[in-house]
């Protein structure tokens, strides 16, 4: 069976208050309709189609993968009308499965089972407590399906009706090419409702069938910045118990953000309003503080970091201490047994086993060797106003505080650099090297007062 999966995008969200068209708005980090084309992605769809129209260029641009077809509703005249636009993408497809881009959480076991389902429609509906704005399914007395109708055109009696429309739908590919281009517009919103096709189906006979989803956040549609922030508390909630059956600590479910692909091995403890992004791997027995940014960076064995840190782009080894309030910038690699402290910041740094960079301090494009101290407030200064340069410091070397250390520049194993030098050239193994002019004092030299206003 070929499956042809249509994407319905094309809606300008004016709820939104917002430029941004509306499934770009992001959930996790990356755009609602990302998550739907990630979904269809795990169905194996023969054909994904996405139908664009307000700011489709914009859309286009940002989800620009090869595998996507793009058809343009230049005209918002409905769902049936937007369905209608993809199907010469879909002529060699046997189901046409329909979802829409501003809902995000829609799950791919979920759709599994609503294309299995042996009937030429197969519809994907939901009982809530509160059906107010939705399409209802109709069912007459023997239970079976026999329309949908739409809030604005339902009776007082159907207005009762608590099972919903999610929109998404299973349609064989023949039945759908008869029964669209019969759907008309005489509707309270003189719009193509796509849902019409039920009572064609019905009219033919056809068993219209209803498969349910698992939660009912899995339909939910995105119409308001309240809406969306609702769908990341969701999404964020079953992403938090996922870790914690996998052996992983939460100080509180409610505090964590996980924005991406996120591999934690057991006994790792996650203190609250720390953000995951991109793809991160975190070992065994780790512990991170709170308030602490992890992008796409691995996080080895047993590492402690502290409150307040931010890791991008960057490897921490096993046994390693960050933190607090360190900044671990992109193309860092901690080798292990590290200690990196409070208002350290590292970019483009390799740090050997054992070394330490404990407080205040700036090191980019270097090469640290092993059981390196560098002391408080030592500068590698890397730029020169056009180009980097890089530091390379030898293991057991000792850097005093205060240093700076002006590339390109090689600091020689069991260097001593003395606190508040300025070292410009190659320093001899084993040897203290430092650079201080003689102190004085001015006898006559009187500190500066303000002066009055």
């Amino acid at each position: 069976m070929k499956l042809g999966v249509v994407i319905l995008a094309a809606g300008q969200g004016t709820r939104m208050k917002s430029s941004l068209p509306k499934v770009l708005h992001p959930l996790a980090g990356k755009p609602m309709l990302e998550h739907v084309i990630d979904c269809a992605r795990e169905l194996e769809a023969q054909q994904i189609v996405v139908v664009y129209g307000h700011g489709g260029e914009r859309v286009r641009e940002t989800l620009s993968d090869a595998d996507l077809i793009w058809a343009e509703q230049a005209e918002q005249l409905g769902t049936g009308h937007a369905v209608e636009q993809a199907m010469p993408f879909l002529q060699a497809v046997d189901k046409v499965l329909v979802l829409y881009g501003d809902v995000p959480l829609i799950q791919a076991d979920t759709l599994k089972t609503l294309i299995a389902s042996e009937s030429n429609l197969s519809l994907l509906t939901v009982k809530l407590n509160d059906a107010s704005g939705y399409g209802r399914i109709v069912r007459d007395a023997y239970d079976q399906i026999i329309s949908i109708v739409e809030q604005k055109d339902a009776s007082p009696e159907q207005l009762k009706i608590n099972e919903i429309n999610t929109g998404i739908m299973c349609i064989e590919h023949a039945a759908l090419s008869a029964w669209i281009s019969k759907i008309e517009n005489n509707n309270a919103q003189q719009e193509f409702y796509l849902t019409d096709i039920v009572a064609f189906a019905v009219a033919d006979n056809v068993n219209v069938l209803a498969v349910h989803p698992e939660s009912e956040s899995e339909v939910s549609g995105v119409n308001d910045r309240i809406q969306l922030a609702a769908l990341e508390r969701e999404f964020q909630q079953k992403q938090a118990e996922s870790l914690m059956r996998q052996g992983v600590t939460l100080i509180d479910p409610k505090r964590i953000d996980i924005r991406g692909d996120i591999s934690v091995e057991q006994d790792c403890l996650l203190d609250i309003n720390v953000i995951l992004e991109g793809d991160i791997s975190i070992g065994k027995g780790v512990n991170i503080g709170a308030n602490t940014v992890i992008k796409n960076s691995r996080i080895d064995d047993h590492v402690t970091i502290l409150e307040n840190c931010v890791i991008e782009n960057a490897i921490v080894g096993a046994s390693s201490k960050v933190g607090p309030f360190a900044r671990i910038r992109p193309g860092t690699e901690l080798l292990g047994n590290n200690h990196i402290g409070n208002f350290v910041e590292l970019k483009n740094a390799r740090v050997d086993e054992g070394s330490k960079v404990n407080h205040l301090s700036y090191v980019g494009d270097s090469e640290i060797g092993k059981t390196v101290n560098i002391g408080a407030g030592t500068i590698t200064c890397n730029y020169d106003g056009a180009n980097k340069h890089k530091t390379i410091i030898g293991d057991n070397a000792f850097i005093g505080s205060n240093t700076a250390l002006v590339a390109p520049i090689k600091i020689n194993q069991g260097s001593t650099i003395g606190a508040g030098s300025v070292i410009t050239r190659e320093t001899p193994e084993d040897k203290l090297t430092l650079t201080r002019a003689k102190q004085i004092t001015i006898e006559n030299w009187k500190r500066p007062v303000k002066q009055p206003k």
